[in-house]
């Protein structure tokens, strides 16, 4: 009996090799494309992205054809973007913008997509000598202009309103990035770079809050540089747009090569 033990002991150790590996269960196996659908829907519902993402992937692989195609690529897209996988979801948008460009909710897709690139990565901190260089806003750029595409495709789309204020605030960004680049080069005295970003922002962000600034930087820009004519055309300009501006006093008058330094040192 113990001879036998030894006999039947290997093969029962190497079971695994007769069977395989063990599968992992797929519950969308046989199942319907509503029913991977809703089942994926129904994960969302209760935040398990995880879960969301893999059952809407299988079923917007499995059926690439079918009436619900659309409707898993959008749902994917969206729990990419919940669970914080933002490039995946751009990739589904883009797929979805790509196959469906007549869709009847496309716009939604383009507003998701500019909700997805719209990040803040800290513009409103000041920059440094140590991480200017590290400063991305094409993300943001790439952002304000699917909202755009929301604004002027579709007027009547439900995501309108919030697609105007989020490109106001986006081009705010996007001025105040370029104020902030300029003040720094007025730091190096690299005065041409700096007037050239003040100018950049006057003439592509004109509806921003940042064009007093602009303004005042290229005051001191052209003293810098002896350009006066081009000095008191801009002191006019800037007198007749803010004439409230507290760079009229009598106190600062006599400093306006230090005129973007002293507005710097509001920051502070």
């Amino acid at each position: 009996m113990k001879f036998i033990s030894i006999l039947i002991l290997p093969f029962l150790l190497s079971g695994c090799f007769f069977f395989g590996d063990p599968v992992e269960f797929d519950e969308t196996t046989g199942q319907t494309p509503q029913w991977i659908l809703s089942r994926g829907e129904a994960y969302a519902s209760n935040n398990d992205w995880p879960s969301a993402i893999r059952v809407l992937e299988k079923g917007e692989q499995r059926y690439p054809n079918s009436k619900l195609a659309p409707q898993f690529k959008l749902d994917l897209a969206y729990s990419y973007y919940r669970f914080s996988q933002d490039a995946e979801a751009i990739a589904m948008l883009d797929k979805f913008i790509r196959l469906y460009p007549n869709h009847p909710i496309v716009d939604y897709a383009f507003y998701l997509k500019g909700v997805v690139l719209f990040i803040d990565r800290g513009l409103m901190d000041k920059f440094t000598l140590q991480d200017i260089s590290d400063r991305d806003i094409a993300p943001l750029k790439e952002s304000f202009k699917a909202f755009e595409i929301v604004v002027e495709r579709y007027p009547d789309s439900k995501y309108y309103d919030d697609c105007l204020i989020r490109m106001t605030y986006l081009m705010n960004k996007m001025a105040e990035n370029e104020i902030h680049v300029a003040r720094y080069y007025m730091k190096r005295k690299a005065y041409v770079a700096g007037l050239n970003r003040a100018q950049y922002v006057l003439k592509e962000y004109p509806q921003t809050i940042h064009q007093e600034e602009a303004l005042i930087i290229m005051i001191s820009a052209y003293e810098f540089l002896g350009i006066q004519d081009l000095q008191k055309d801009t002191e006019k300009i800037l007198k007749l747009n803010y004439p409230n501006s507290q760079f009229h006093t009598i106190d600062l008058q006599a400093q306006k090569k230090d005129w973007w330094n002293i507005w710097d040192s509001l920051y502070d």
